[in-house]
């Protein structure tokens, strides 16, 4: 099995070297590096080629004896002129101008047809998506079966993938050129399986006004995917353990034995070993189809996969939803803290809802969904300018607290009258008139709202939460004032 196409790293300076490992590394990019120009001859089995502090005439020469590959460069002094040149990596590297350099590779090598089935150890490095120990298992017990007959019984929770599984096994088995031909159990009426998974004929109840193929010869010469097989009622048990042994069937009204030249799939959410010991499912049918069983594993079992699984699933729903989105640090850590009850499936809709709600940005902590957040979210207060810190101060000091008190005495009924509660009450609370030789406005609101604050702490024994709900203010706020006037709390 041939491995997994990597990056390689031409460059003499160590510490770029490094640095350019750790950050293809971080994207699920597999990576190897030469310092020695001597060696380069080998460097055609490679996805791409970063070069870096060599002299320019040497990477001409490398560039142009390789026209297959595609080359980046991460050199400032280096600007090649070549078809297969792709453009400069500038310095400190970006993860946007990365990937998006490594998809231009990616892009050359399609054009000039590359990557045409590289392995079949790509292909399921596509389709299952991850790094761990369990997830490679997964791969290893695909690659183990997928080239003989065996009956594959996949196990595993809603929503780990047991679909994709199957298809991977279609795909690397013999029989990838034929159908793949996936059946719910659970979401066929019990009446209607018989019929949906071996066809009928003319007249062979009511309402057959014609005869039908079912699922099994659909997938004549391919693969037949059973998915819910726990949900099958017994007497269809008995029929498909007939068809598993015998590699025959007949129609629903017929007499013809026609031949199953189907390799058949199952998978099951439910334990079928405790069906058996409550007389739910069928012992020998068991048997027959657990020759091979593949468990999928629960993507709270595989958290360092939610990266990689975040950029996989962005990658496929961007097109749809023509926008992008990107994901810091600390929302990728909280994410990776969750449980996912309903594995990558529910990973998949979180995008596709993030997608939609948080088009082109970049989503932290606070844009997760409240049941998403396992970290604390950073507030993100600004010191604003002169003018705004006025504005927030009079709505900080006359807030919704304030107007539930004067509503109890007026209501208003225009924006007008608000604005004269609003009035009426800050000459109440400073008790003076205005004099004629004037004062400055921004003291006395400094002043007005200091005096708030501290019978506010008073009031509330210091405790700033408590004191903040009373202003009415959030306690990020009320904080950043007290700091702001050298206030102190019993906190």
């Amino acid at each position: 099995m041939a491995a997994p196409l990597s990056v390689l790293i031409i460059d003499s300076n160590e510490e770029n070297q490094r640095l350019l490992q750790t950050i293809l590394s971080f994207i699920g990019e597999e990576s190897e590096h030469l310092a020695d120009l001597d060696q380069v001859e080998i460097i055609t089995r490679y996805k791409g080629v970063l070069l870096g502090e060599i002299p320019p005439s040497k990477a001409l020469e490398i560039v142009q004896q390789h026209p297959q590959l595609p080359f980046v460069g991460v050199c400032e002094s280096l600007d090649l002129d070549a078809a297969n040149y792709l453009g400069r990596l500038s310095q400190p590297f970006s993860y946007d101008q990365l990937t998006r350099l490594l998809h231009q590779c990616q892009s050359y090598l399609t054009q000039i047809g590359e990557l045409k089935d590289q392995s079949q150890n790509s292909y399921l490095l596509k389709m299952l998506v991850g790094k761990g120990d369990a997830i490679q298992e997964v791969r290893h017990l695909i690659e183990q079966v997928a080239g003989t007959a065996a009956s594959v019984l996949i196990l595993g929770e809603s929503g780990t993938g047991k679909e994709v599984v199957a298809r991977a096994v279609h795909e690397m088995s013999d029989r990838k050129n034929g159908p793949f031909v996936p059946v719910n159990c659970g979401a066929i009426p019990p009446d209607l399986l018989e019929s949906e998974l071996f066809g009928h004929e003319k007249g062979a109840f009511t309402g057959a006004f014609a005869a039908r193929k079912g699922r099994f010869e659909l997938a004549e010469g391919g693969t037949l995917f059973l998915d819910e097989i726990g949900d099958m009622p017994m007497p269809m048990q008995v029929k498909l353990l007939r068809v598993l042994q015998e590699r025959t069937f007949e129609r629903v009204g017929g007499a013809k034995s026609l031949q199953a030249n189907v390799r058949v799939i199952a998978a099951t959410h439910q334990g079928l070993e405790d069906m058996i010991a409550q007389g739910r499912f069928r012992e020998d049918l068991f048997y027959r189809l657990n020759v091979f069983p593949i468990e999928t594993p629960a993507l709270r079992e595989r958290e360092d996969d939610v990266p990689l699984l975040l950029q996989e699933l962005l990658a496929r729903h961007e097109t749809m939803h023509n926008a992008t989105l990107r994901f810091t640090q600390r929302a990728i850590e909280s994410l990776m803290l969750h449980s996912w009850p309903g594995n990558v499936r529910e990973l998949s809709n979180l995008v596709e809802r993030l997608l939609i709600l948080h088009p082109n940005k970049i989503v932290d902590v606070a844009e997760l969904p409240a049941k998403y957040r396992h970290l604390e979210t950073e507030d993100a207060t600004m010191a604003l300018p002169s003018a705004f810190a006025e504005r927030e101060a009079l709505l900080s000091i006359f807030n919704d607290d304030y107007g539930k008190d004067e509503q109890a005495k007026t209501t208003p009924e225009s924006a007008e009258d608000e604005f004269d509660l609003l009035s009426e009450g800050f000459q109440t609370s400073t008790a003076a008139a205005l004099p004629e030789e004037g004062v400055n406005l921004k003291d006395m609101l400094a002043e007005f709202e200091v005096d708030m604050i501290r019978q506010a702490l008073d009031q509330q024994g210091g405790v700033v939460a408590r004191a903040a709900e009373q202003l009415g203010m959030r306690r990020t706020t009320l904080v950043e004032k007290m700091k702001k006037y050298g206030l102190s709390s019993k906190e």
